[in-house]
């Protein structure tokens, strides 16, 4: 009985994040009105018509695109039951994904990190989330490959987690107005609390699950 109720708990709790990411994701494309033709009196944009124009638009469209388009194909290859149903269509998204992460959103994210609107330890936050990304992508491929599916799927969730930085840096920004918190500081500490402190969670969750999944000695 207690295992069911912490089954349908888990799946609960599941659907409710993924409905979050799937709705923060749909309002960021939404106000893709204010970039097409750029604004720049919109809150990103503002300050940034002096460089727009060049490498860093040609960044700042591809992480457009490629960003929520990471977050929607992630979201369906974290799905269990998807992968169980369409195997093969889980193999092709997944080597979709992977390039995507590494070929446009991780540069493209790297490049517009320079040029964080708060200074160097924004940008330092938002440039090290896009190696770490990297990184974790490359390893959950190579384990794919390598038919160390365990491994995969660490790597993987490692991933969609950091991909999902993008969704928690945005609550808390409408956290902090819903309180008022209007701090210089605030975007900085997020650039490096959104991937950080999600990722942290993660590794304290995953450790006793790995552990119970070891054959006994």
């Amino acid at each position: 009985m207690r295992k069911a109720t912490l089954a349908a708990l888990n799946r609960v709790l599941v659907g409710a994040a993924v409905l979050l990411v799937l709705k923060v994701t749909l309002s960021v494309v939404i106000g893709y009105r204010d970039y097409l033709p750029p604004n720049f009196n919109s809150d990103f944009l503002l300050g940034r018509e002096s460089y727009f124009f060049g490498p860093y638009s040609w960044a700042f469209y591809a992480h457009l695109v490629s960003g929520p388009a990471s977050l929607v194909v992630g979201t369906s290859l974290m799905s269990d039951r998807f992968r169980q149903w369409a195997p093969k269509w889980h193999r092709r998204l997944g080597k979709l994904q992977v390039g995507n992460v590494l070929l446009l959103v991780v540069p493209s994210g790297l490049w517009m990190a320079w040029y964080a609107a708060t200074g160097a330890v924004a940008g330092a936050g938002l440039g090290s989330l896009a190696v770490a990304t990297a990184i974790c992508a490359t390893a959950g491929w190579r384990a794919a490959v390598a038919r160390r599916f365990q491994e995969h799927r660490r790597w993987m969730w490692r991933t969609y987690i950091l991909l999902c930085s993008a969704v928690v840096i945005r609550l808390i920004g409408g956290t902090s107005i819903v309180l008022q918190v209007d701090a210089l500081w605030l975007y900085p500490i997020s650039c490096w609390a959104s991937w950080l402190a999600p990722l942290l969670v993660f590794e304290l969750l995953a450790r006793p699950q790995e552990a119970l999944a070891q054959p006994a000695t």
